[in-house]
């Protein structure tokens, strides 16, 4: 585990107060799953961004390959 200082905004550090107090909930676990599912989120931009650029870079050769197919379907 590593250990890092954390400045947080008061707004933000008074909420997470509140709901680690209801939850029962320790604020370090609290903020460990906290940047967990951010990281989650940020690798799935991450990737459907990256999906995007890859689908674009394919999509003429996709073409290219469907009327290949279309030729070979119409002179059977």
């Amino acid at each position: 585990m590593k250990t890092l200082s954390l400045k947080l905004d008061d707004k933000i550090f008074e909420e997470a107060e509140e709901i680690t107090a209801k939850l029962k909930l320790a604020r370090n676990r609290y903020i460990n799953e906290a940047v967990s599912i951010y990281n989650t989120l940020n690798k799935r931009r991450l990737l459907k961004k990256q999906l995007a650029t890859e689908s674009k870079l394919t999509s003429k050769d996709s073409m290219d390959v469907l009327h290949e197919f279309e030729k070979l379907m119409d002179e059977y």
